[in-house]
Order: structure tokens, then C-alpha cells, then sequence
């Protein structure tokens, strides 16, 4: 099995009366990128402090390799390379020298240091701008320089706080495909018997991505931690969020000979009960009849028909389909309806995202807890 390089147990943070993150408990092994994601405000930003020791706990603790984040916060932080969403960056100063009094900062010997930053500056492709001014460069290169700086000491765990924000797509495509290297790479001197290895037997960084855009998220992580009101609301793969909980949405489209049998096949779909809803779309009508569309969210396991086995045989999906097909068959039979679509609707993260920010909001919205019984809602 393969050991956790970050262990976040209850933690907790408070400022004033507002709770910044509530109750968190996290691990993260090596093998894979970390995705913490969650709207501005979720808590992603203090937690990520917290596991770096910029902020001390109000509740609970976080262990990175063995050191804990407080009581040894110099050998936790010895093994972090962490780029903040703003880099701290001199635009006086090169590359280079910015790179050399980065290498000081973190110990690095005179013998190593120039090894050290030719290998940074190699893996962030900075030898072009090596020697021109930070203050000189775009946006891209100055994301890169703040990530070369990160991973000077080799680190086994490398923490990004928003990697592309304000980046061009083709310098995001760039900075995902250096994120994905980083990742596999096996640090030289930094991992030891601390880390995990993959099933060649190399060794890997420990990532953990913060970030609200979803598509980098989908297309950068391989596993998925939502964060909403400073809790983790949700935590898995991208495809195991997108497939569970949420049931199988029916897209569905339909010929209909007057609004009023319009109106009797919202009332088939819902009368299906047992969670499906209905979402209206698209409709017009005119004198001979019209179109009719919506979407039908059956739930997940939901049998095809009353009494019937759950949706295992013939796949959710399937089950879905006929579940619906067979509510608006009576209206069919009858000539009321003629059916011209029924599919399903994968689930997008960015669906699951919403909902789950939205779930978060709603359980918010109960009478607010006094001060001192529990944590309450805030803002990172």
C-alpha cells in the first residue's frame, strides 16, 4: 500500500467568528494528481496554508511525511515545494540570480546549487530567459519561473495554488503538460522511504492542485477533493464523481398533437415518483400539434419497470430509457405522442460541481450555530 505523504485529520480554522475550513480530513499519496477544487471562498486557500505551516490550526493536525505541520514545521515544510497563486516574485531581478538567492533560502550547498538550478531551469524550459529580468517576462514564463523556484530542493510533494490562472491557452496547455512530468518524475534526494512507487517501481511526487476551473481540473487530476463552505463535500475519481449519486438524466424529445397532450405527458413523467424530476426544455405548439422536449433525472439503481431487478443487467442507462419509454407508452398507443429522442445525458463535472456547491449552500441556510457549539460558515 502505498503511504500518504499528506495526512490533514480534522482540521479546522478559525478567523474571529467566521470558520475558514470546518472538520477536514484528507490524505494524499503519491501515483496521481490531487485535485482540490471549490468556488472562491470554499476554504482551498487556508487549507493549503495550513499543510505548508503559514497557519497554525484552530482544531486538529496535519502530518506531512512524518513531521508534523506545527511541532516540526521546518522538516514538514523541507519537503514542500509550493507555488502560491502569486508568485513572490522581484521583477528586478533575473532568472537566475532570483533562482541562486531562492536555492540559499532553502539550504542548498554552493556545490549543489548550481546543479540544482540548471535542473530547475531544464525542467521549466527557462533557458531561453535565463538571463533577462523577472519584471521582462509574460505571465506563462513568470508562472514557470515561480514553479522552477518551487522544485529547487527536489521536493516529494509539490503544492500548485491555481497553476494557470491568467495564462493563455496554449501557455495552460504548457503548464498541464509540465504538471503531469512533475508528477511522475521521481524526486533525485527528496523522497527516500517516505513515498510511493508506482507499479514499475519509480517513485512519484505527491501533487496537490488548487483550482475553480474545472476543465483543467478534469483533464489535469486523477482524483478529485470539492471543497464548498470550508468542508469536503465530495472526493473521487473525475469519472467516479460523474457517475455517482446523481442517477442517469433521460434527454427527451416528442411530437405532440395539442399542448394539451403536451401537458399529459409532463403529468406520465411526473407521476414516475421516486425522485425523478422533471426539467422542461425547448417547446413550441401551433394549431396542428408541436414539439415537446425535456430532460427526466432517474435516479441511480432505479428498476425499469415496478418490481423488477435494479438497473444492474442491462446497465443504468438502459434502464433509465425504458423506465421513461414506458411511462409515455400509453400516450403513444394512443396516437397522442410520437417519441423522437430518448437518451441518456452524461454527467459533466461541472454538474456535479454545481450541485454540490448548491447542496452545501442549502445546508448552510439552517438557523446558524452559536458560536462555541459548532464551527460556522466562512470564506478562505
Amino acid at each position: 500500500m502505498v503511504a500518504a505523504m499528506i495526512e490533514v485529520r480534522g482540521v479546522s480554522k478559525r478567523f474571529g467568528r467566521v470558520w475558514a475550513v470546518r472538520d477536514v480530513t484528507l490524505s494524499v499519496t503519491p501515483g496521481r494528481v490531487t485535485g482540490l477544487l471549490g468556488p472562491n471562498g470554499a476554504g482551498k486557500t487556508t487549507l493549503i496554508r495550513m499543510i505548508t505551516s503559514f497557519l497554525l490550526p484552530s482544531a486538529g493536525s496535519v502530518v506531512v511525511g512524518g513531521h508534523d505541520a506545527v511541532v516540526r514545521s521546518l522538516a514538514a515544510r523541507g519537503l514542500i515545494g509550493y507555488l502560491p497563486e502569486s508568485a513572490p516574485l522581484y521583477p528586478e531581478m533575473t532568472v537566475g540570480s532570483y533562482l541562486r538567492f531562492r536555492a540559499g533560502l532553502f539550504g542548498i550547498g554552493r556545490r549543489r546549487r548550481g546543479s540544482a538550478i540548471d535542473r530547475a531551469v531544464d525542467r521549466c524550459a527557462l533557458a531561453d530567459v535565463r538571463r533577462r529580468r523577472i519584471g521582462e517576462l509574460s505571465k506563462g514564463y513568470r508562472q514557470r519561473v515561480g514553479l522552477a523556484a518551487a522544485i529547487l530542493h527536489d521536493p516529494p510533494v509539490l503544492i500548485l495554488d491555481e497553476p494557470t490562472s491568467g495564462l493563455d491557452p496554449t501557455q495552460i496547455v504548457a503548464m498541464r503538460g509540465l504538471i503531469a512530468e512533475l508528477s511522475a518524475e521521481r524526486p533525485l534526494g527528496g523522497g527516500g522511504a517516505l513515498g510511493g512507487a508506482d507499479a514499475s517501481g519509480r517513485q512519484g511526487r505527491v501533487m496537490l492542485l488548487s483550482s475553480h476551473i474545472l476543465p483543467e481540473v478534469e483533464q489535469t487530476c486523477g482524483r478529485v477533493v470539492i471543497m464548498a463552505r470550508g468542508r469536503v463535500r465530495a472526493d473521487g475519481t473525475p469519472g467516479q464523481l460523474m457517475r455517482g449519486g446523481g442517477g442517469v438524466e433521460i434527454e427527451a424529445e416528442a411530437l405532440c398533437g395539442s399542448v394539451h397532450d403536451a401537458t399529459a405527458l409532463d403529468a406520465a413523467l411526473s407521476a414516475l415518483g421516486d425522485g425523478v424530476v422533471l426539467e422542461p426544455g425547448p417547446r413550441w405548439f401551433g394549431s396542428d400539434g408541436g414539439r415537446w422536449s425535456g430532460v427526466v433525472r432517474v435516479p441511480a439503481g432505479a428498476p425499469a419497470t415496478p418490481g423488477a431487478a435494479r438497473g444492474a443487467e442491462m446497465g443504468e442507462d438502459a434502464a433509465a430509457r425504458v423506465r421513461v419509454a414506458r411511462a409515455i407508452e400509453p400516450l403513444a398507443r394512443a396516437g397522442r405522442v410520437t417519441v423522437t429522442k430518448l437518451a441518456a445525458r452524461g454527467r459533466s463535472l461541472e454538474r456535479v460541481f454545481v450541485s454540490v456547491v448548491e447542496s452545501a449552500a442549502a445546508e448552510e441556510e439552517r438557523p446558524a450555530e452559536v458560536l462555541g457549539q459548532g464551527p460556522k460558515a466562512g470564506a478562505a
